[in-house]
């Protein structure tokens, strides 16, 4: 990786695209730090308490602690990710939109305007929603109808400014603006996980308690590093695995030429879906709390929903890992097409070894592609579920034996799926500018 960089950084116009992308991530993170008005110095203490183990708590990572600060960009890439799915789903669903999709560049540029469309929608739904969270929780200075105008106009500015920085990196920078962009907010967040885990597991917390030796609480810190550089380690392995299906093409004779005769591979991603059944499966188990967090602490729904659908319960779990299996399923049947890449190969003279033509072709890729992503979703589920595990086995301890003085690791509830974005997304830009190297150092036939 480090020596894809460096290759990247020689070259004088990705040196430039490098450099475009790091003065936009600047000033998205300058954004970040811009705190709208109206709203209480001590809200990120209190939201951290609140909601660090709900969907919100994963909406603040993904922003980089905007969202707990209610900064200028606390909404961050959310509203225009949910709206790219949106309308991912629904060119699927729509064939207007799938004519249009498949209408080449112009027709790309009508979806992106659709898209930008809904994001400001998104944006305006979610803003509402979490000024009425600030108010509800008296987080506000004035909550009058002037300063929540004041608070939804700041945030969907931010998330229009969001949108364009994202485009920005995809045209002049080195693409995969949003990706950048969260991969910026996570590593970000870093230092103060690793304060917090420092503070509340070792230094002032359980080290302490139990009268152990500052070595004790320092071969604990490394211990979890070794665990967190493992983790990564079968991250990209995994990431990095793929199912070859061999491809055999026949010999054909064009004037007086001969292609064809030529084997190869279909390569089926092991994690074809990325980290996008987490953060689908994160948002829809999550919903009952975030619609309590939009209501009064005492009312009953919101005592009900902290009772049963509480991070730190095994039926949140459950949910969640369930629902990470199933939209892993749903995402690979709405992004890889059988049918039509069994035509495709068919089309070019080609046939995998061993399988006719046709239908029985389809059939075996679907067969593969069904046990690829079980595999896949399993992947998932331990990177995701593991850290979640840990915290649900400590509160129900605590909860059985209130005398037990066990460490604080809330603070790796939604740590697996961090890790799984920040070295997805370091992975695929570090593929990017090997290709855009290869493009720009390859010669021709004519040099």
């Amino acid at each position: 990786m480090f020596k894809t960089l460096k290759n990247a950084w020689k070259t004088p116009e990705l040196q430039k695209k490098m450099l475009f992308t790091l003065f936009i991530v600047l000033l998205y993170r300058l954004g970040a730090c811009i705190f709208v008005p109206y709203v209480t110095p001590n809200l990120a203490d209190q939201f951290s308490t609140a909601f660090g183990s709900s969907v919100l708590g994963l909406m603040s990572i993904m922003s980089g602690g905007a969202l707990e600060q209610a900064t200028l960009f606390a909404l961050s890439v959310s509203p225009y990710i949910t709206a790219s799915i949106v309308i991912q789903l629904l060119t699927i669903a729509i064939p207007a939109l799938e004519r249009m999709a498949k209408d080449g560049a112009e027709g790309q540029k009508k979806i992106a305007a659709i898209t930008r469309i809904v994001t400001i929608a998104l944006a305006l739904i979610t803003s509402f929603g979490y000024s009425m969270l600030l108010k509800n929780y008296n987080w506000l200075a004035r909550d009058d109808w002037f300063a929540l105008l004041v608070i939804n106009a700041a945030f969907c500015a931010g998330a229009a400014l969001v949108m364009w920085l994202a485009e920005l990196i995809n045209e002049k920078g080195i693409g995969n603006g949003i990706s950048i962009i969260l991969f910026a907010n996570i590593i970000s967040r870093l230092p103060s996980m690793a304060t917090t885990v420092w503070d509340g597991v070792i230094l002032n917390g359980y080290v302490e308690s139990k009268g152990w030796s500052i070595v004790i609480g320092i071969v604990i810190a490394l211990a979890i590093l070794a665990l967190v550089v493992a983790t990564v380690g079968f991250v990209v392995w995994v990431t990095n695995s793929e199912r070859r299906i061999p491809i055999n093409y026949a010999k054909r004779v064009v004037g007086r030429k001969m292609y064809g005769g030529q084997n190869t591979n279909l390569p089926i991603k092991l994690n074809m879906t990325g980290v996008m059944p987490i953060i689908f499966a994160s948002s829809i188990v999550s919903i009952p709390a975030t619609i309590a967090a939009f209501v009064k602490e005492d009312s009953g729904f919101a005592k009900f929903v902290n009772n049963f659908f509480d991070p730190t319960t095994w039926l949140y779990l459950v949910l969640y890992l369930i629902l990470i299996v199933a939209f892993s399923y749903f995402y690979v049947l709405i992004s890889f097409n059988p049918v039509e890449v069994s035509n495709n190969i068919a089309a070019n003279g080609g046939s995998v070894r061993g399988i006719r033509p046709g239908y029985p072709t389809v059939q075996y890729i679907q067969k593969i592609l069904k046990r690829v992503t079980l595999i896949g979703a399993f992947f998932l589920c331990i990177v995701a579920g593991l850290p979640m595990l840990v915290t649900v086995i400590t509160t129900a301890v605590e909860n059985l034996n209130p005398g037990a003085n066990l460490p604080n690791l809330s603070v790796l509830t939604f740590g697996g799926s961090s890790l799984l974005i920040v070295v997805g997304v370091a992975l695929e830009t570090v593929r990017d500018l090997e290709a855009q190297i290869s493009l720009r150092t390859s010669k021709g036939f004519l040099n």
